[in-house]
């Protein structure tokens, strides 16, 4: 499979997807990786989700650049003058609950846009195997719309898969932003399996090659659930 690869993206000839690599590039953005990454600095809860909205922040000032737009007019007091706009509709959706640090980041960009939230988890099983578990969705009308799907980690990439797929039952967007934090490459190959190349986009802030028995991203970061949140009482969850 060629590859044409950049300082900041990933495009797949065969599959024709594109995956963009921002801390491919020499920006702020690394910093809040490094520090989100450090085992030392992340048990600060509260930096780690500031660090995580941050983050958000830039990647949907990069999505931003990719949209429509549409020129209007503006009065000021002295005058008037001619300004492009977002055209687009935006919908976010997050998975609950490592995504809400990065719903909100991408949300202080697109103050307009609509919101969708999806509960899902790893159910385990007894014999250590899990599964997806989906509970809840609340999603507005999609159709047409610009989709920013947004979760810290890209794993295997079977819960992503699986909460995109259930909002297609609310309608159809015009194209599906999926953004991570860290992703594994084999989370991205499952990605090009399961979606149509021509409905995503990619944005990750590094891709690691390796993932745990129990299908954890190595080097990765953690649990950002429980980083940002603190742990859980229920493992299955």
């Amino acid at each position: 499979m060629e590859q044409i690869e950049t300082k900041t993206s990933i495009f797949t000839e065969k599959s024709g997807s594109m995956v963009y690599v921002l801390g491919k590039q020499d920006s702020v953005l690394n910093q809040y990786i490094y520090e989100m990454r450090d085992a030392g600095i992340q048990q600060d809860s509260m930096r780690f989700r500031i660090n995580m909205e941050r983050a958000a922040m830039l990647f949907a000032f990069e999505i931003s650049k990719k949209l429509k737009y549409r020129t209007v007019e503006v009065t000021t007091t002295l005058g008037s003058a001619d300004v492009p706009i977002i055209d687009d509709k935006v919908v976010i959706s997050s998975i609950l609950r490592a995504g809400l640090p990065m719903h909100h980041g991408i949300l202080h960009v697109f103050d307009h846009a609509e919101n969708a939230f999806i509960s899902a988890y790893r159910k385990y099983d007894r014999d250590g195997d899990f599964h997806i578990e989906m509970e809840y969705a609340s999603v507005p009308d999609l159709d047409d719309k610009i989709l920013i799907l947004c979760d810290p980690m890209l794993a295997t990439g079977a819960s992503m898969v699986i909460c995109y797929r259930e909002l297609l039952n609310h309608g159809r967007p015009k194209h599906t932003h999926i953004v991570t934090l860290i992703s594994s490459q084999e989370g991205i190959d499952y990605l090009r399996k399961n979606i149509p190349s021509e409905d995503y986009t990619l944005w990750t802030g590094a891709i690691d090659d390796e993932l745990t028995a129990q299908a954890y991203i190595v080097p990765g970061l953690g649990d950002a659930g429980d980083l940002a949140f603190g742990k859980k009482t229920d493992s299955s969850h």
